[in-house]
């Protein structure tokens, strides 16, 4: 059975489309009118990540704005409570740390999900072997919960990795945090092409794919790609329409 994350990213897959999926910080200035233009512009799915004290993923840009937006009264109450407001036909997937699920409890933080419109759900903190708990909740309540995959991964546990995974499997560009490099990494499309060959889930490259050039070389092997600081970074210089304009432009790189 897949969700309303996985069954259309599936169906554009299926059709011969690359994925496209945005990162935008929930809560920082313009973050609703620049999830809007990602929709508007051809992305097939946003990531809104919620804010948290110590995201252990996340670089220099995604901090910056993440701090910008706690320091604004940002709660994942006022992110989730906003979500409705977009009104966007695309899937909504949230992307935080385990201790704000812990904090919440795993029926009650996936409820609230399902109650806000979003489809699926991102932790990078909670690795696979202690995922089951708030996996089975996600499951019970409806969220679909993307794992990610990481380069140093051996490849007997890439298949488990696979298995458990709802909606599509993140596959890590690179060892480190977020942010944006002059050039792809080797082990972005060679994890990707591990992961195509053990599963049917949709793969997306996320963490290094820095640019509409570095996207279109990642989905010469991945599904599609995840692009968070290079997104935020213009949210942040330059406001929800160049979120917009860039969208455009790497949809265009990865179509043609």
């Amino acid at each position: 059975m897949t969700g309303t994350l996985e069954t259309p990213l599936r169906a554009a897959r299926d059709a011969g489309r690359k994925l496209l999926v945005p990162y935008i910080t929930g809560g920082y200035p313009g973050w609703q009118d620049a999830i809007r233009a990602c929709a508007a512009n051809g992305a097939d799915a946003v990531e809104i990540g919620i804010p948290f004290s110590d995201p252990v993923m996340d670089g220099p840009v995604i901090q910056q704005a993440s701090q910008a937006a706690l320091d604004a009264g940002t709660t994942p109450h006022t992110v989730l409570e906003q979500v409705p407001e977009l009104d966007v036909e695309i899937p909504l997937v949230v992307m935080t740390y385990y201790n704000l699920v812990h904090h919440d409890g795993h029926r009650r933080f996936a409820h609230r999900l399902v109650e806000a419109g979003v489809a699926g759900c991102i932790l990078p903190d909670l690795p696979l072997e202690e995922s089951e708990p708030w996996c089975r909740a996600a499951d019970h309540e409806g969220v679909e919960t993307v794992m990610l995959a990481a380069p140093t991964a051996p490849d007997e546990r890439l298949p488990r990795i696979a298995a458990r995974a709802r909606g599509f499997v993140y596959s890590v560009g690179l060892l480190g945090v977020t942010g944006e490099r002059t050039s792809l990494a080797d082990t972005a499309t060679e994890l990707a092409g591990r992961l195509k060959t053990v599963t049917d889930v949709p793969v997306l490259v996320g963490v290094g794919v820095s640019n509409a050039d570095q996207a279109r070389q990642a989905v010469a092997v991945a599904d599609g790609v995840i692009q968070g600081a290079s997104m935020v970074r213009r949210l942040i210089e330059h406001g929800p329409d160049a979120v917009g304009d860039y969208v455009a432009e790497v949809r265009a790189a990865i179509d043609g």
